[in-house]
């Protein structure tokens, strides 16, 4: 749980930046958050938090 927390901040604060940098504007914006949401509500949802979660396990364990 606190990846996804995580992972939605972060995602905020990426979409905050292009917002306010100009790189994208309010109506994509808004069309992200709403495509992000109902995706949430499908039968996709759960592949997708396995792959997010695979990928961020994965990025844990690169040794520097």
């Amino acid at each position: 749980m606190a990846i996804n927390v995580s992972v939605v901040l972060l995602l905020a604060i990426v979409l905050a930046l292009m917002l306010r940098s100009g790189s994208i504007k309010a109506g994509p914006a808004i069309v992200a958050v709403l495509f992000g949401f109902f995706l949430a509500s499908t039968g996709m949802a759960p592949t997708i938090e396995r792959l997010c979660d695979s990928v961020i396990e994965a990025i844990g364990e690169i040794k520097f």
